[in-house]
């Protein structure tokens, strides 16, 4: 399977799910691109469970529209766990969505460090519960191997497999 029929083929499972529940979904994109977005939007009809997506490649993006605070961005480093869930509840906060992903990370060639390797990206997924609060419910760091496209494929079918995984979970404890 190739990975454009993968990840259309996990998009349309997400949307199958979030439309059952009438949830909307929001995503705060960095090394990706829009990559995810443009996945899920390539479907027809995904504008019933799609709010809305933020390309934050910069770190001045992600203090502008995500709200990330420019202090943990020096601290801990635009590609962080720590940023990724600021980006995540940022991106809810910054919209009428139920669930946000977010990826930021090193697709390389370059960029790289010793500590922050090309292919590492970190993700976050939160969510707004019933009383309108926005959590974080998880978050990951992955290590991912290929050149920039394989990094940046990985990380998409990454955040649409949790998101269906995070979703089957919510539902478990939260029937509608």
């Amino acid at each position: 399977m190739t990975f454009d029929q993968h990840a259309s083929s996990l998009a349309h499972q997400l949307g199958q799910q979030y439309q059952s529940r009438g949830w909307q979904l929001a995503l705060a994109e960095s090394c990706t691109g829009g990559m995810i977005a443009q996945t899920v939007t390539s479907l027809a009809g995904s504008s019933a469970w799609f709010e809305r997506g933020f390309v934050t490649y910069s770190n001045a993006a992600k203090t502008e529209l995500l709200s990330v605070p420019v202090a943990m961005i020096a601290e801990k480093g635009a590609v962080s766990v720590e940023v990724a869930q600021a980006m995540a509840t940022g991106a809810l906060a910054h919209s009428h969505a139920d669930w946000s992903a977010s990826v930021t990370g090193i697709a390389g060639p370059g960029g790289g460090s010793v500590l922050k390797p090309v292919g590492m990206v970190c993700f976050a997924f939160a969510r707004r519960v019933t009383s309108g609060e926005i959590v974080c419910v998880s978050h990951f760091q992955q290590q991912f191997v290929g050149d920039r496209q394989a990094v940046r494929e990985q990380s998409t079918l990454f955040v649409l497999t949790q998101l269906i995984h995070l979703d089957a979970q919510a539902n478990e404890h939260n029937p509608v």
